[in-house]
């Protein structure tokens, strides 16, 4: 099972970016880095989140329910890289394989974000250095990430029950999607 389709040879097939990253100028005037997660690989997400300082928030949008939940944002209460680690290593295998939500991480001290989107695709704000270095030692080069064209989601009805456990996690603040959240 897996998150990202894309149509290739008449068929579609599971699509795996290559390891890349790039550095995309932000409306602020600072940079943000955009790369890759390989195959939906967790551990990338998890390792660039060790750069951050705690506290952390999660930030769980679910934007295409499959009955475990409304539609909405919901933020964790402060918790710590610990605690942040075990929830991804908790849901490896649903966040990797699964399309419906985006999943961020901010650090308030650092006040940096980490967004993993729908197309396994991750964007940094705040902390590029940290991250380029993190990425390269990974096996990571510089690249052009990119969504493949056509491309589809899968929502996977094997992981409605990791869903509805990963919705009573934590102590979630829930508020509405906004228009940038929605499919």
């Amino acid at each position: 099972m897996f998150k990202l389709g894309h149509f290739i040879d008449n068929a579609w097939r599971e699509h795996s970016h290559p390891p890349v990253f790039g550095f995309i100028p932000t409306d602020a005037g600072a940079e943000k880095i955009i790369t890759t997660a390989p195959g939906g690989d967790p551990l990338i997400f998890r390792s660039l989140m060790r750069g951050l300082n705690d506290p952390l928030n999660l930030l769980y949008v679910l934007h295409t329910p499959h009955g475990e939940a409304e539609p909405g944002r919901y933020q964790s209460p402060e918790i710590t890289f610990e605690a942040a680690a075990s929830f991804v290593a908790r849901f490896a295998l649903f966040l990797q394989s699964d399309a419906r939500f985006d999943l961020w991480v901010h650090s308030p001290d650092d006040g940096a974000t980490i967004v993993w989107d729908r197309h396994n695709l991750i964007y940094v704000y705040g902390v590029s250095t940290l991250t380029a270095e993190t990425l390269r030692s990974l096996g990571f080069h510089r690249g052009n990430p990119a969504i493949p064209v056509p491309h589809e989601h899968h929502y996977h009805s094997a992981f409605d029950g990791d869903a509805k456990a990963l919705i009573s996690y934590f102590d979630w603040r829930f508020s509405p999607l906004r228009p940038a959240d929605e499919q």
